[in-house]
């Protein structure tokens, strides 16, 4: 850890828990890639197709990589595995990934586009914090909850798609995401956490569909000018009695 000029990771091939390929570190059998050497001064890597999993911090750091390409054979991305890996501008997650750790691509300050497929079934916390340069998200129809603080501080963020298979946007999800504008809540979601939007400073308006029962009171920091919310449904009640805010019928606005 920290060890950032270590170019280089070679293992003896009669070593019986690690193996290396071109310096770079994997598991025995090849399956899970362990550790890229974080002074490495490539700026694309294939990831082999014998991996299966991207191991725990296996990229953090590797501030040289533009473009890493990972095959359908990975079914799993650590916690942490691209953190801070500033110079990172495109990931394609494949179909085969089922999970995307906690803290997976935090700190990934370059990083513009993020393709996540409908095989995702959960984003972990803060997978995606402070991804500044990240422009456009579309949340898969498979991915039925958002982590804590996933998205925080993605200040670049103007849009957001979230798919009707959410059910829950955890605390803090969005928070500091100062170029959203507009968000529609999908008729799947039924809580939305603490700071969940807390500095969207730009947000003008929210839609809240009447499946959503539970609203924490920092959800909104500021609120929004407008509120779209179902006549009596529970965010009408709630935003109803806020001074500021201006409630209104989905076919009054």
């Amino acid at each position: 850890d920290g060890c950032i000029s270590l170019n280089n990771i070679n293992v003896t091939p009669n070593n019986l828990t690690y193996s290396s390929i071109d310096g770079v570190l994997y598991s025995k059998d090849g399956t899970k890639l362990l550790r890229f050497p974080p002074g490495s001064e490539k700026n694309t890597f294939q990831v082999p197709d014998s991996v299966t999993s991207i191991g725990y911090e296996a990229f953090r750091g590797c501030t040289s990589l533009t473009e890493v390409t990972i095959p359908n054979s990975v079914t799993s991305i650590g916690g942490e595995a691209f953190r801070g890996c500033t110079s990172l501008t495109e990931v394609t997650v494949p179909d085969s990934v089922t999970s995307i750790g906690d803290e997976a691509f935090i700190g990934c300050a370059s990083l513009t586009k993020i393709t996540i497929p409908n095989s995702v079934t959960s984003i972990g916390d803060g997978a995606f914090w402070g991804c500044e340069s990240l422009t456009d998200l579309t949340i898969p129809n498979s991915v039925t909850s958002i982590g804590y603080m996933a998205f925080c501080r993605c200040t670049s963020l103007a849009k957001v798609t979230i798919s009707n298979s959410v059910t829950s946007i955890e605390d803090a999800a969005f928070m500091d995401c100062t170029s959203l504008t507009e968000i529609t809540i999908p008729n799947s979601v039924t809580s939305i956490g603490g700071g969940a939007f807390q500095g969207c400073e730009s947000l003008t308006k929210v839609t809240i569909p009447d499946s959503v029962t539970s609203i924490d009171c920092f959800a909104f920091i500021p609120f929004p000018e407008t509120i779209i919310a179902v006549p009596n449904s529970y965010a009408w009640n709630y935003y109803s009695h806020v001074k500021g805010i201006k409630v209104v019928a989905p076919d009054k606005e």
